[in-house]
């Protein structure tokens, strides 16, 4: 019986993996960034749902001056939980001073003919005076609904008075209906691009130092001695850096999971329904995105003359695939079939498509594993040709 052999790239893959698990840094940059971007996300999103949830109307500071002519405003005012502080009368430098000192979201100021107006039936004037420069936008707009709304009501009562319905006041009557689904919105989507950032920084640190760095330290020299072929040492490289960065995505994908579980997104129109077998399937068809990661890392350090060339070649090329991510959400196209066939962009509309529970077919997952595959390939080729280099490996 003949004795079994171990294929030489997984035997350089499993050196490569060894050395750099043994490493602090490189274990220390791993957890790093499986920790920082779900409790990023994490954060972001609980500000968003604490914003989106709080009632507006509460802590809303509101100065008026002559509050005597209108009670059944002020009434209405706190009503509202509107904080409603009294004033005399102010010049319009005095009330600038005011709202200078951010202490109130506005100043309402009902002129001295208010009430004549008012009884006269004509329009009663009244000022709101505001600082637009103050982030507090959202509460001015709702001191806006409560007059609109005071100034509904005293006309549906006149139309009353005179023996006219206030419907008339209403000639349409607005139903609104959402089917765009709780995870519709290409907020979430943006966000959840994020989480396929750090596969670009998971194994580059490794790409680099298993190619460049052995060159550089003349260790390179040493395994080219070996009786192996040019094709599996860069194989080995290019399984073990993306290896490192399959093994920080899956863990930084289930922090994730735990961390949105947890956060009420209904309440801000987003949702994950994402359960641990159909995040699994997300991990698996992100695979072919970790290997094309390693080769292109992998093909650019060994192009490169010097260990910080390579850092500065392998970090440019790493930040060009993370464009669409940033440009799609922005124009705000939907789920286009295309995206599938991006890189990084797919892994990014899958998982959304997925988290909003959206059923796929089997176009999009082989759009997603397909072209990753090829340039993953195109790397690896190169850069098997640049190891036969005598030019390369003496770093002439």
């Amino acid at each position: 019986m003949k004795p079994t052999h171990t294929p030489l790239w997984i035997v350089v893959m499993m050196k490569e993996l060894t050395e750099a698990l043994r490493d602090r840094r490189t274990l220390g940059m791993l957890l790093m960034l499986t920790l920082l971007y779900p409790a990023l996300i994490g954060f972001i999103l609980h500000n968003m749902i604490e914003r989106g949830t709080r009632t507006e109307k509460a802590g809303i500071e509101l100065a008026v001056i002559g509050a005597a002519q209108a009670p059944n405003l002020v009434t209405q005012l706190r009503e509202k939980n509107v904080n409603v502080s009294e004033r005399g009368p102010m010049q319009d430098a005095e009330i600038q001073a005011l709202l200078r000192e951010k202490k109130v979201v506005g100043v309402l100021r009902l002129a001295p003919e208010f009430a004549d107006y008012y009884a006269a039936v004509r329009p009663a004037p009244i000022e709101l005076w505001f600082d637009s420069s103050l982030a507090k936008r959202e509460q001015q707009l709702e001191v806006e609904d409560i007059l609109r709304e005071y100034g509904g009501s005293i006309a549906g009562a006149r139309l009353e008075a005179h023996g006219v319905s206030a419907a008339v006041l209403s000639p349409l009557r607005l139903e609104r209906y959402d089917t765009g689904g709780a995870g519709s919105s290409s907020r979430i989507g943006a966000m959840l691009g994020m989480f396929f950032m750090p596969v670009f920084l998971f194994g580059l640190s490794m790409a680099i130092d298993s190619t460049a760095g052995e060159r550089e330290r003349r260790s390179l020299e040493v395994l080219m001695a070996q009786p192996m072929r040019a094709r599996d040492l860069v194989v080995g490289k290019w399984l073990a850096a993306s290896a490192l960065a399959a093994i920080g995505l899956t863990l930084e994908l289930i922090v994730a999971h735990g961390v949105l579980s947890l956060l009420p997104l209904e309440e801000i129109g987003m949702s994950w329904r994402l359960g641990l077998p159909m995040l699994a399937v997300v991990a698996v068809a992100a695979l072919p995105l970790c290997l094309f990661v390693g080769a292109v890392q992998v093909a650019m350090a060994m192009n490169s003359k010097t260990f910080k060339e390579a850092q500065a070649s392998a970090g440019i090329v790493s930040i060009l695939p993370l464009l669409p991510l940033v440009i799609v959400p922005m124009l705000d196209l939907g789920t286009q079939p295309w995206m599938y066939a991006v890189p990084v962009l797919s892994n990014q509309t899958m998982l959304q498509s997925l988290a909003s529970s959206q059923a796929l077919g089997a176009l999009p997952y082989l759009l997603t594993c397909l072209l990753p595959l090829l340039l993953a390939a195109a790397a690896v080729a190169f850069a098997a040709r640049r190891m036969k280099s005598e030019q390369y490996v003496m770093g002439i």
